[in-house]
């Protein structure tokens, strides 16, 4: 699996671990940092995956309020966890992330969503993040 596809997991995973213990994803990703250089089994975090959690930690609210305007007939609490911090990932690394074309950012958070959710999951979290790619212009403000 390429680098950055890795990333990506690994920063899912720490949006997932936070959600479910109801903690910043800050801390998640201080806790994996610091028992990645204490325990040499644990790889390190790299910077992809740093930038993909503090970016979607400074935007936490508006993307969150985009998910919840945007996901018909879904509230962000009534989601499955994992699909909505795939869209949460996804949204971050397609409206504000500009090294990551955009194609790519959907094709990702559908590949997560393959590998951790449900069959239908993939279809959900490529048609909200299509509909956050055709409003980006609209939805970066901070």
């Amino acid at each position: 699996m390429a680098a950055r596809s890795n990333a990506r997991k690994r920063a899912f995973q720490i949006l997932f671990e936070a959600d479910q213990r109801g903690t910043s994803v800050q801390n998640v990703l201080a806790d994996w940092v610091r028992h990645s250089r204490s325990d040499e089994r644990q790889p390190p975090v790299n910077e992809f995956t740093m930038e993909l959690v503090e970016g979607y930690g400074e935007h936490v609210a508006r993307i969150d309020e985009l998910i919840t305007t945007y996901a018909v007939d879904w509230d962000l609490d009534r989601m499955p966890a994992a699909d909505r911090n795939i869209v949460r990932l996804g949204a971050y690394e397609l409206i504000w992330l500009d090294g990551t074309p955009d194609a790519v950012a959907i094709d990702e958070a559908v590949q997560l969503a393959k590998e951790f959710s449900t069959d239908d999951s993939p279809a959900f979290v490529n048609g909200l993040l299509s509909r956050f790619k055709d409003l980006k212009p609209s939805l970066r403000r901070v």
